[in-house]
């Protein structure tokens, strides 16, 4: 089945998807999902309802997912995941999901804008839509311009501009986090040596993060209420007044004519 698909969607798309998966599998890669994976299980914790989707390159959901009871893993067939499908068409329901995960499922996108509203539609109403990002004002960003590996691919949009298109999706922004301030360097010593630069959140909604190598955005699917059917306002009519009709019949007519 998975061969099957993978003939009918775009290849450039899966080429992407796989380079971006072993990154994420490299030294690189590791670090950066290590220190996300501390701040993604503390948000979910505060999360409760039935359905967990998780879409992105990694091909592990979070471990931990609070109370939400089920988690469903979507994506290109090269993993483990639940539902196999393409980036822009997501075989869901609408409001299927109480909370969805995006995570580097922007940065490795053929379409952001298309993706990014296949995840909204997914969502429910009060449900929340959790995006993972590649900060591209850090060293990591930077780096994104230099590699040679993978990461070169990566998209890399701004905590701002992404909060800016959840809000014209009609999602509430509520947390802005950053996290991994070791630079992105490949040796494991090095980032041994640098684990003291790993600090803790002290202001999750903090405008600025000068240095975190990823951001992480939880927005708020807005509930709009049902609009009120204005009233016509009924104008007072005019009563109809009987008029006196003469009784005759056709017939007492017809005869006092002749």
């Amino acid at each position: 089945m998975h061969d099957e698909f993978s003939a009918q969607v775009d290849p450039r798309w899966l080429k992407l998807m796989s380079s971006a998966r072993e990154w994420l599998a490299g030294p690189l890669g590791q670090l950066l999902l290590e220190q996300e994976r501390v701040l993604i299980d503390e948000e979910l914790k505060r999360h409760f309802g039935s359905y967990l989707v998780h879409y992105g390159p990694h091909p592990e959901a979070p471990a931990n997912c609070g109370q939400l009871r089920h988690r469903v893993r979507i994506g290109p067939p090269l993993g483990d995941v639940d539902i196999v499908c393409e980036e822009g068409a997501w075989p869901l329901g609408e409001h299927a999901a109480d909370v969805v995960l995006l995570q580097h499922g922007l940065d490795f996108s053929l379409s952001p804008h298309r993706l990014l509203r296949e995840a909204a539609l997914s969502v429910r109403p009060g449900g929340h839509l959790v995006v993972v990002g590649i900060n591209p004002w850090s060293l990591w960003g930077v780096r994104h311009y230099l590699a040679r590996d993978a990461l070169r691919k990566a998209r890399c949009f701004g905590a701002s501009r992404v909060g800016d298109w959840l809000s014209v999706l009609g999602f509430a922004l509520e947390k802005r986090r950053f996290g991994c301030y070791r630079p992105p360097l490949s040796s494991p010593k090095w980032q041994q040596r640098l684990a003291w630069m790993e600090q803790s959140d002290a202001e999750p909604n903090c405008e600025q993060a000068a240095g975190a190598g990823f951001y992480l955005l939880s927005a708020r699917k807005l509930m709009f209420g049902l609009r009120p059917v204005p009233q016509v306002r009924k104008e007072p009519r005019g009563k109809l007044v009987p008029m006196p009709v003469a009784k005759i019949s056709r017939r007492e007519s017809s005869e006092s004519n002749e």
